[in-house]
């Protein structure tokens, strides 16, 4: 009910748009047509009501007085003219022609010098006029001040004299209109880079922000905006057609209440950040909203100072380090400065991706070998610890698809179980320091092929720990947003192929977390274990399966998109035969 009522407040707020910011010098270049007017109509005209110095002064404070409040109240000076439609336009003559009234009825009310209506006409009409072609001509050198001939480059002169700013480019025209949401650093370097890239696809009209500091004010000549002043009606007139999240540190609530309000009124919606599943060397660019970030949850960082400190100058073993969980693990660990990273993995593609990824990251000061081999192959594995004698050995190699694991049980538990048991004969054969093992919350009072032989792996741990030189532990965690084999790929190729996008039943419930969250939290868990223990991170509050396929619906902008409830074992995450409708990480 809290959520819904400060939604509801947000949105009443935003109704309200607040005082724009006053650009004082189009003010004065106002103020300057007006006495051109003023001279000519009030002082230089000669017929028959030709006014004394003291009508003169009446008419010209009572003008000015009229004219430019409309002006202010109308907020005239608030807009930014270049980018100005036919609505800016519209709402200035309305403007004048209210102040007109105004100057009229106290014309006739108050005891001064009269003159007659046509002059009075006149001579707001002249002044209109002025204040019309002046803002024409502005855009006019605006949006032709670029161009390489010598009235282009008259106008560029003109235009920076006179305003203080550059021509526009040609092709802005054709440029998709955004307003940044955050006007902090991550928000003016992407309008930097959108305003000198001449090629981009994109051009900044506005900032959103709540710091009262910069709002108000301009960047880069792009007004900044309070939340309350961002009205649709505002976006409209500034023709904003996409709005782009660039606050990475903006709290989940509050993101998701922004992400639903311009979701609902119909933009696009991207965001300035890193990759949900960062890659090493990598940076910030514009993208799609990832479905990792629907989960509106603050993003757990687990590592620490004694976690980078343990890794250190070790030599680390990570079985299938080429899937998506083992890969992160590389990336992860290859910051931490190990002596050796072993990446051991059956299929062979994965792993050389992440080889040449961290080639390309880090060069030579990652001494990082790659040994294709399956942890169910005794005697190659034994070749691997030979050669190598890992230090930390990281177990993520496992079959991990659920309703394939089903009608493969006997590869499940050859792999699974056998080859975990291979492992930690080998550890203690070869005096390793410590087993990490990668565990899932299937585990927990297995009800599927899958989760009994993680069961059982996490028993084998368990047990090795209770006699063995090694120290053991274990990972427990979630479903894995972005894994191999995770729902998201089968939501987005249903959504992709026209839908329906199917779910066994509406109340499923489960546990996410990303990717880098599941590699952090192994990394950390082998630092701070003692022997035999599992671990279980804190995921916040559990997801519904039919709100993560919604909010992919929504993600695609497709339309018509049905939610089919099948009651078929199809999906990871929804419930198959000997699954369960609520996920559990502990028993």
């Amino acid at each position: 009910m809290n959520s819904q009522s400060n939604e509801k407040n947000m949105d009443m707020n935003r109704t309200n748009q607040g005082t724009p910011n006053i650009r004082w010098m189009l003010v004065g270049y106002d103020l300057v047509v007006y006495v051109v007017v003023a001279i000519i109509l009030l002082v230089l005209y000669g017929g028959m009501d030709k006014l004394s110095p003291v009508g003169i002064f009446q008419q010209v404070g009572l003008s000015v007085l009229c004219i430019f409040a409309a002006r202010l109240l109308g907020k005239i000076y608030g807009q930014v003219w270049r980018y100005g439609g036919i609505q800016c336009y519209i709402r200035l003559l309305f403007t004048d022609f209210i102040a007109f009234v105004a100057y009229l009825g106290l014309e006739l009310l108050l005891p001064v010098q009269k003159i007659t209506f046509a002059r009075l006409l006149s001579l707001v009409s002249l002044n209109l006029l002025g204040a019309l072609a002046l803002r024409m001509m502005y855009r006019y050198a605006y949006k032709c001040g670029n161009q390489e001939t010598t009235r282009g480059k008259f106008l560029s002169i003109l235009l920076h004299t006179f305003s203080g700013i550059e021509a526009g480019n040609e092709k802005e025209v054709q440029k998709i209109k955004v307003a940044i949401i955050g006007a902090g650093r991550v928000g003016v370097s992407l309008a930097e880079e959108l305003l000198n890239n001449a090629e981009a696809a994109y051009i900044p009209r506005c900032f959103i922000d709540i710091n009262r500091e910069k709002v108000g004010r301009d960047i880069h000549g792009i007004p900044v905006w309070s939340e309350d002043e961002a009205t649709f009606k505002r976006l409209g007139e500034f023709e904003v057609q996409e709005i782009i999240f660039a606050i990475p540190s903006m709290d989940a609530n509050k993101k998701k209440a922004l992400y639903d309000y311009y979701k609902d009124a119909g933009y696009k919606l991207k965001v300035y950040d890193y990759p949900t599943v960062y890659a090493a060397g990598g940076k910030r660019h514009l993208r799609e909203f990832d479905i990792e970030e629907l989960l509106f949850r603050k993003p757990l960082v687990v590592s620490d100072e004694r976690t980078n400190a343990y890794y250190k100058d070790k030599i680390v073993l990570i079985t299938g380090g080429g899937g998506s969980i083992g890969s992160e693990l590389c990336r992860q660990l290859a910051k931490m400065q190990p002596k050796k990273i072993i990446i051991l993995d059956i299929y062979e593609n994965g792993a050389y991706d992440v080889q040449q990824e961290l080639k390309i990251a880090y060069g030579n000061s990652l001494d990082l070998q790659i040994e294709i081999c399956s942890i169910t192959h005794r005697k190659a594995l034994e070749r691997v610890f030979e050669k190598y004698h890992p230090q930390i050995i990281i177990n993520a190699a496992a079959h991990k698809h659920v309703p394939l694991m089903e009608h493969n049980c006997v590869e499940a538990i050859y792999n699974n179980v056998f080859g975990t048991q291979n492992l930690v004969e080998l550890c203690e054969e070869y005096g390793a320091e410590r087993f990490m093992m990668v565990s899932t919350d299937k585990a927990v009072n297995p009800t599927n092929v899958m989760g009994a032989t993680k069961r059982m792996c996490e028993m084998i741990v368990q047990s090795a720990s209770t006699h063995g030189k090694v120290k053991y532990s274990a990972t427990r965690f979630g479903n894995v947003l972005g894994s191999a084999g995770s729902v998201i790929p089968l939501f987005k190729r249903q959504i992709a192929n026209g839908g329906p996008v199917t779910v066994t039943d509406k109340r499923i419930i489960r546990y996410f977390m990303t990717i880098p969250e599941a590699s952090q939290l192994v990394l950390q868990s082998g630092a701070i274990a003692n022997n035999g223990e599992l671990f279980v991170l804190d995921m916040g509050q559990p997801v519904k399966i039919m709100d993560l396929a919604e909010n992919m619906i929504r993600l695609s902008g497709v339309q018509g998109i049905e939610i089919i409830e099948t009651g078929e074992w199809d999906i990871i995450g929804t419930t198959r035969e000997n699954s369960s409708i609520y996920a559990a990480c502990v028993a």
